[in-house]
């Protein structure tokens, strides 16, 4: 299988029998308990305008190329700098995605963050954290047009599988695959 990565394109590099559209994805598996025949997932980068729609687990195994794929789309956009995303926190995002009934793809407002990226975030926000999980490529922020913070930040606690953070003014959700504990309104 053979990526096929473009900055402005559309990023899908499965075989056309593994891009599927996110309404197929009817029965999904929960997060991180193996069950099912695959796990997809649609999201758009909205600082680069990337987009990426892609089943990334069959039959219980991860799809190594699809996940390449992530890396770059969740990528340090200001350093231009790819990072080994958490499969978990990809679980996460799909399960999420999947409780809310929606075809709209997850919106990328950020995923990982170089050390040099976070420290600048952090001098000019009290809400960035030091030791973020977002420079261990185990966080992203994500939001929905169709859906509020609450809707979005209420199916990712369902989960009870990592951190969940609501963002109201600033209209997303952070999710990542740390230790299970939530913040925000």
């Amino acid at each position: 299988m053979k990526l096929n990565v473009s900055r402005r394109g559309v990023v899908c590099g499965l075989a056309a029998s593994f891009c599927v559209p996110m309404a197929t994805q009817a029965g999904a598996p929960s997060v991180l308990s193996g069950k099912g025949s695959f796990r997809a997932l649609s999201v758009i980068n909205n600082r680069t305008g990337e987009k990426l729609n892609s089943v990334y687990w069959v039959e219980g195994d991860y799809i190594p190329e699809a996940l390449e794929a992530f890396n770059y789309v969740l990528r340090d956009w200001r350093q231009n700098q790819s990072f080994t995303m958490d499969p978990q926190v990809i679980d996460i995002m799909a399960a999420t995605h999947n409780l809310l009934d929606t075809d709209e793809p997850f919106e990328i407002v950020s995923g990982y963050r170089s050390p040099k990226t976070n420290a600048m975030l952090r001098s000019r926000s009290r809400g960035v954290a030091r030791n973020s999980y977002h420079t261990r490529g185990m966080a992203v922020d994500l939001t929905l047009k169709g859906r509020s913070v609450h809707q979005m930040a209420s199916a990712a606690n369902t989960l009870s599988a990592g951190g969940v953070g609501r963002y109201s003014r600033s209209q997303f959700v952070h999710v990542d695959s740390g230790p299970v504990r939530g913040w925000g309104r």
